[in-house]
């Protein structure tokens, strides 16, 4: 009888994550790709942070990307417009890290691994899922990024530590969660549609799911700015929220939730104030998520095939 010859090394089941793609090394690829994404776009943030904060005192108005950009540079220094990015250093990579190995676990859990096949509702869900355990830990450093990317910042905060310990301080360890209700009430939903979105693209341009740098780049970059979009009002009412302990406004300052920051925001600025920041968002977004899902799925693909080598 003839004995069955062995596949080539070169086809190892790219899909195939339990148990060609362990946790540790699913970790470790989420991790590099949450740093990527999130360094990456980090100036384009902060020119965001700033359009969105609910200040009529502002002095400049952020009114632009490149206008605000520029005023940024020219009247605090270039480097200001990276104020706060150790905060996102530190934080992302676990963040990440948690973000992706949950993801991974409850796409297989639902079946969403099999090659050839589409599941949105796996994909929607896992993204959902890997959204709430990333963000319980990414919050407090979101919080730390967004208070050293205001403006006169850095008369307040020495660092991230000094930020934090400040923001403890001054406000109890509330303030680094008060917004976590409302990140989710984004994060969620952008997540689930950015998932959804991602699978749905990259499985209709590469049905067979093999690694495709062009694939994961192009599915990555239309399905966050698709999500981006559509969840801005809740990323502008976040920013209220994480940023109230530095405004001057009484009313602001007592924004205590979701519907307090919508009622303020609306008596304010009226239903366009709920997009405020939408294009720097947008323009953020696609190249992180491009970033990101690049980076992530070439760590994947690397570690899949190093097993099958060794193996």
């Amino acid at each position: 009888m003839a004995q069955p010859t062995a596949e080539p090394v070169e086809d190892y089941d790219y899909e195939a994550l339990p148990p060609n793609f362990s946790l540790l090394q699913n970790m470790a690829a989420g991790a590099f790709a949450g740093i990527a994404e999130h360094t990456a776009m980090y100036p384009i943030d902060a020119v965001k942070t700033r359009m969105q904060i609910l200040n009529p005192t502002a002095t400049p108005a952020y009114t632009g990307v490149m206008r605000s950009t520029y005023q940024i540079a020219s009247s605090e220094g270039l480097f200001s417009l990276w104020r706060g990015m150790s905060s996102v250093i530190v934080g992302a990579g676990p963040a990440h890290a948690v973000y992706f190995a949950t993801y991974e676990a409850v796409k297989h859990a639902m079946g969403g691994n099999q090659a050839g096949v589409h599941h949105p509702l796996a994909a929607a869900s896992s993204g959902a899922a890997a959204t709430i355990a990333s963000d319980a830990f990414m919050n407090p450093f979101d919080v730390i990024k967004q208070r050293m990317q205001i403006q006169n910042s850095k008369k307040m905060y020495k660092s991230m530590v000094d930020c934090a310990r400040y923001v403890y301080k001054n406000e109890g360890l509330g303030a680094f969660y008060v917004s976590y209700p409302t990140t989710l009430s984004m994060t969620v939903p952008f997540t689930a549609l950015q998932f959804l979105a991602y699978e749905s693209i990259s499985t209709m341009m590469n049905p067979t799911k093999q690694y495709d740098p062009l694939t994961h780049c192009a599915a990555g970059a239309v399905a966050g700015g698709f999500a981006a979009g559509l969840t801005t009002p809740m990323d502008v009412i976040k920013t209220m929220l994480q940023t109230r302990g530095t405004s001057s406004d009484p009313q602001v300052r007592n924004v205590n939730g979701f519907m307090g920051g919508c009622r303020l925001l609306l008596q304010r600025e009226g239903f366009r104030g709920f997009f405020k920041g939408v294009k720097p968002r947008i323009i953020t977004t696609m190249p992180s998520t491009a970033i990101c899902w690049s980076a992530y799925e070439f760590c994947k693909a690397y570690f899949i095939k190093l097993n099958s080598t060794s193996s």
